[in-house]
């Protein structure tokens, strides 16, 4: 092969002995699961919002970005209920460029696995114990979900992975939401043919071992507008995009149906401040039609301390190294308009 092996990484149960989260932990991640999986199932309505920075790239950033949001929180906590995005593992279109504190811990230095494992476990376990949130974050590579399986309170299979069987089978096995996301290309069957196997029962190999999974009735869709032939970005949020899912999803029969809509990336065209706006047309869709509102169950915005992006190395605290986000004041203005539009 070529390729140079050049060490064995630990197995999730030996970082889990090593970094176990505390009974607290638990308590907190036991309840937020509930109440999560009943906002899907339509038992309680409120609106979800996976909320925080493109990437996860800086520790004390991102811990101060998920503390600002614990007092909006618990303003807007009968209408809004929030996920913050610790985003530590990046899909690369060309393969180039950061690929997350997985990879690299540190965004100035070397690629380091193991360093990068143990990172984004603490990273997590911190919101955690330090906010009271769970949070979410990409299943970019499968076998590496069960490092965090413990702490995470939802789950994304993002534009590029969405036709993967080992991503839609692994999905199966999971007991928090699994967002599908639409993939580059636009074409919703295939987002709804992953859901449909995520929701079913399989057998497969994973980790060395054959698992038999139970299905996964949290699985759902996730709209993030798509690039046509052209590399044009076009967007798949407005009233009739909901409408055409709703009909997908009542075709196919599956449980529980449920979109998350993605406010950037190909449905802004990547103009980032458009987000703002974008998550208040589709509240407004919702208003529009019973059908769409019960469909919605919220809103994925990327935003961070700062607005915009920066090149690795340039310094700014609390701005993306990725893609461009909100800053912070535009965040808390926007929450606070969707809990009264809501």
């Amino acid at each position: 092969m070529n390729m140079d092996f050049a060490f064995k990484l630990p197995i999730p149960m030996e970082i889990k002995k090593q970094f176990p989260i505390s009974a607290e932990a638990e308590k907190i991640k036991a309840e937020r699961d509930a109440e999560l999986k009943a906002i899907f199932e339509g038992k309680v309505r409120k609106l979800v919002l996976v909320i925080g920075p493109c990437s996860a790239d800086n520790e004390d950033s991102v811990m101060d970005y998920i503390s600002r949001l614990v007092p909006v929180q618990e303003k807007v906590k009968d209408k809004i209920f929030i996920v913050p995005r610790i985003y530590t593992n990046k899909p690369r279109t060309t393969g180039d460029g950061y690929k997350g504190m997985l990879h690299q811990p540190d965004p100035n230095g070397d690629p380091d696995l193991i360093g990068g494992i143990i990172a984004i476990r603490k990273l997590h376990m911190r919101a955690v114990n330090e906010t009271g949130f769970t949070c979410a974050d990409e299943m970019l590579y499968p076998d590496n979900y069960r490092y965090l399986s413990d702490v995470l309170g939802y789950t994304a299979i993002g534009a590029r992975s969405v036709e993967n069987q080992e991503h839609r089978l692994v999905s199966s096995g999971l007991d928090i939401p699994v967002g599908m996301k639409n993939p580059t290309g636009g074409d919703l069957s295939v987002m709804m043919n992953s859901i449909t196997a995520a929701q079913h029962e399989h057998d497969f190999i994973y980790r060395g071992w054959q698992v038999h999974s139970h299905g996964n009735p949290l699985a759902h869709a996730i709209l993030r507008g798509y690039v046509n032939k052209h590399g044009q970005s076009l967007p798949n949020y407005h009233y009739e995009d909901l409408s055409r899912l709703c009909e997908l999803y009542a075709e196919r029969g599956l449980q529980n149906p449920a979109v998350i809509v993605d406010t950037n990336h190909a449905n802004s065209a990547k103009k980032y401040m458009h987000q703002p706006r974008i998550a208040k047309e589709i509240l407004h869709s919702c208003r529009c039609s019973g059908d769409i509102d019960k469909l919605v169950k919220g809103l994925m915005i990327e935003s961070y301390i700062e607005n915009g992006c920066q090149k690795i190395g340039e310094g700014t605290y609390g701005k993306s190294i990725t893609d461009p986000c909100i800053g912070w004041e535009e965040t808390e203005k926007l929450i606070y308009e969707l809990a009264e539009l809501y």
